[in-house]
């Protein structure tokens, strides 16, 4: 329904930058529901505002990429120094708690876009742990 709004009012440039940098990222943003990007873009406003959008949704991009990728299909298109990057990014949330990395690995496991191979590797009893 929302592309069909789109026909007529146009997309947000939030949302343009957002799904140019998904794909930059090697994943369509059509693979990506409109939920999730709005709840990136909230996230992105609350967390890291005074930050360049287009640098921030960059770095937002890559992350759910590899989550939602995995790390072989993702270091297969954005090189493996990227995917190393992406993984250090994910295990630094993954002991950090309540980071702006670990809010976009759970909005991305709650989406169900995430990669087996990336759900796997969370314990959401104790990352739940962390954040109380």
């Amino acid at each position: 329904m929302i592309r069909f709004f789109d026909m007529f009012l146009g997309r947000s440039t939030a949302m343009r930058v957002l799904d140019d940098a998904l794909r930059a990222a090697s994943l369509h943003p059509l693979l990506v529901p409109e939920p999730v990007k709005l709840t990136v873009i909230e996230l992105t406003k609350k967390h890291r505002a005074a930050e360049p959008q287009d640098r921030v949704f960059n770095y937002a991009a890559r992350l759910l990429a590899y989550c939602t990728l995995g790390h072989d299909q993702f270091a297969d298109s954005n090189g493996t120094k990227e995917a190393e990057l992406a993984d250090q990014r994910v295990e630094t949330a993954l002991e950090d708690g309540d980071t702006f990395d670990a809010k976009l690995i759970l909005l991305a496991l709650h989406a169900g876009i995430i990669s087996p191979e990336i759900a796997d590797r969370i314990d959401l009893e104790d990352f739940k742990a962390d954040q109380a």
